[in-house]
């Protein structure tokens, strides 16, 4: 006789009310977690709307808060007119075009080169703090990481009267190479930790392999361990390009004509009638939608980049 055979009727009813039961919750929990999943996208992705949308609205649209186009109201190229990225002026010369194409090259040359040198040198710092052990005075290798680290906390402000002087001495105000070497020095301290905890990651036997046989710890950092350590690298480059493009106290602080940032233009759109939401609008949209764009393609790196470390 099978054993389904040898149950009584309300035994197998109660056992399938149990699935029933369990199925029912295990359905409620998922359902749980994907509608505050999808209450957080929605709150996350509302400011990106809001700024989207706000660039396409006219005046009064923006003080009365609509919010839903060709519903709440009429989408107009307002704020993209005024900087000449409308289709009826994208033809045409236009001056604002112009400065909005420098700030935006000035942006993103400043950024990417910042991250890049940053990616490079807080890289070999943190190769080193993971492999090797070193004294500096009282410090150990935990204590340097935490010096580093400790440069975060450091208003921006106090910093402010120093670099100030500083630059004008070495004749790098306004210049491109002066925000990008002071943003590099900004960001370095998070590439380490990062980096730090990436390489802690890898088992120090595929280098001891790799001198075996026969590479150099150069040859095993650069052939061995810094492909396994990619994603890391790509997670670091991303959160420092984020934090250098948004940059706003030292690009305001420190240029004036040449090398002004979007975020700085981004601010100066007020006039004798107020703020330009939607000139401001537009620009915002154009100055994000570059770091939407590598997020998403980079997205996997990203994700295997802030897991690495977690579980060795």
């Amino acid at each position: 006789m099978t054993e389904a055979a040898r149950l009584s009727p309300d035994q197998i009813f109660r056992d399938g009310g149990a699935d029933l039961a369990h199925r029912a919750k295990w359905w409620t929990g998922r359902f749980a977690i994907y509608a505050v999943l999808l209450l957080w996208t929605l709150i996350a992705l509302f400011p990106i709307y809001w700024t989207l949308t706000t660039s396409f609205k006219m005046a009064p649209n923006v003080m009365k808060g609509d919010l839903i186009p060709w519903v709440d109201f009429q989408p107009k190229w307002l704020g993209w007119k005024s900087l000449g990225l409308s289709p009826d002026t994208i033809g045409s010369e236009s001056t604002v075009r112009e400065q909005f194409l420098r700030r935006f090259a000035n942006s993103a040359i400043i950024a990417l080169s910042s991250s890049t040198l940053a990616v490079i040198l807080g890289s070999l710092a943190a190769y080193g703090l993971s492999r090797f052990s070193y004294r500096f005075a009282w410090m150990k290798n935990d204590d340097i990481s935490f010096f580093f680290l400790s440069q975060l906390i450091l208003p921006p402000v106090v910093l402010a009267l120093p670099f100030l002087v500083l630059y004008k001495e070495l004749a790098l105000l306004d210049s491109r190479i002066g925000l990008i070497l002071l943003y590099t020095l900004t960001v370095l301290p998070i590439v380490i930790w990062i980096m730090r905890d990436q390489f802690a990651s890898i088992p120090t036997e595929l280098e001891e392999a790799a001198l075996v046989d026969g590479l150099s710890i150069w040859g095993a950092f650069l052939t061995i361990i810094l492909p396994i350590a990619l994603p890391g690298m790509v997670a670091a480059f991303i959160l420092s390009l984020v934090l250098t493009w948004n940059e706003y106290f030292f690009a305001a602080l420190l240029t004036s004509t040449h090398a002004n940032t979007l975020p700085v233009m981004v601010a100066s759109q007020t006039g004798s009638q107020g703020i330009s939401w939607w000139s401001m609008a537009a620009l915002s949209t154009a100055a994000i939608m570059p770091l939407i764009l590598i997020g998403i393609l980079l997205e996997k790196y990203i994700i295997k980049g802030m897991a690495a470390g977690a579980v060795k």
